[in-house]
């Protein structure tokens, strides 16, 4: 039980920046991304390529990360420039990716094992939350930055920050860049922990992220921005730890986990609304008891001054 959740936790924080990827996209710009699916998996064949021809694991690990931006990148120009719908970008870049993840790989999958990777001789416990709070402090400082600020109000109303003359299609790209940037980045990490790469690893990555994100929201809150990528990252943990504990359930297999995250996602999609309903309820009981209570205090008055 203590491994298996430190397993949990070791995973979600290497699926933490893909939790912050996709906050960008899903959050801040409003733009449904399913290019994660395709650049999860790039970063991954990047990586493992690179790392089995003799390259140094950190450099195959930044290749993975520009990578992933190239292909956001191409998805947002499909969007501002081609003028394409924001869903069938994605969808059309996740297609494409297959083939060019699948080139890239050469193959089917890929094998680290024996290859020496950034986790050969390091513990991801004792050095990835360092790295992942670092990220997270240099998105928080980038968001406050005026291309960030200019990146936020493009998602929050495009119309409106165009008038201040703002290029909204290079925001759009240049979000939808640092949010697949950041996917890849995960497939490079995830890649070199489990020791292989396959062309289907980035299947259903898209669902995870926003699971992360969803889940870290309904616990934690996101009042800012510090607090709402703060949630992505602990979403990321919280989630590993939920599926963890799903696992080991009896009759729960593990060709079960898609549906344990369609589950999870469900709950935490519904969390919200309950929650804002027993309060709106709540709220109706406590005022509608001080009503009554004033209507008998002023048919009292009423009653003694009839007396008078």
């Amino acid at each position: 039980m203590y491994n298996s959740m430190l397993g949990a936790v070791e995973m979600g924080l290497l699926y933490a920046f893909m939790a912050l990827g996709v906050y960008i996209t899903f959050r801040i710009l409003d733009f449904p991304d399913l290019t994660v699916d395709g650049s999860f998996t790039t970063g991954g064949a990047i990586a493992a390529v690179m790392i089995t021809n003799g390259a140094a694991p950190w450099l195959a690990t930044l290749c993975a990360l520009g990578g992933g931006m190239l292909a956001g990148m191409c998805t947002g120009l499909l969007h501002t420039k081609g003028k394409i719908n924001g869903l069938l970008s994605g969808i059309l870049m996740m297609i494409a990716l297959y083939s060019i993840n699948l080139r890239i790989l050469g193959k089917p999958n890929v094998s680290l094992m024996g290859e020496n990777t950034l986790f050969s001789s390091i513990n991801p416990l004792l050095v990835m939350p360092f790295v992942v709070i670092l990220v997270k402090i240099l998105m928080d400082l980038f968001l406050r930055t005026d291309l960030g600020l200019a990146l936020r109000a493009t998602g929050d109303n495009s119309r409106m920050i165009r008038s201040f003359g703002v290029n909204t299609d290079t925001t759009t790209i240049l979000g939808i860049s640092l949010s697949n940037g950041m996917v890849a980045l995960s497939g490079a990490l995830i890649a070199q922990y489990s020791t292989f790469a396959d062309s289907s690893m980035g299947i259903g990555m898209i669902v995870i992220g926003l699971a992360s994100v969803i889940i870290g929201e309904a616990i934690f809150g996101a009042g800012s921005v510090f607090r709402a990528t703060l949630a992505a990252v602990l979403g990321s943990i919280v989630y590993r730890i939920v599926v963890a504990l799903a696992l080991r359930v009896p009759w729960l297999e593990a060709s079960d986990l898609k549906l344990i995250t369609a589950i999870i996602v469900i709950v935490a999609l519904l969390f919200p609304s309950v929650q804002r309903y027993l309060k709106t309820k709540s709220t109706a009981r406590r005022r509608t008891a001080e009503l009554a209570e004033q209507a008998l205090r002023s048919k009292k008055g009423g009653a003694a001054n009839a007396k008078a």
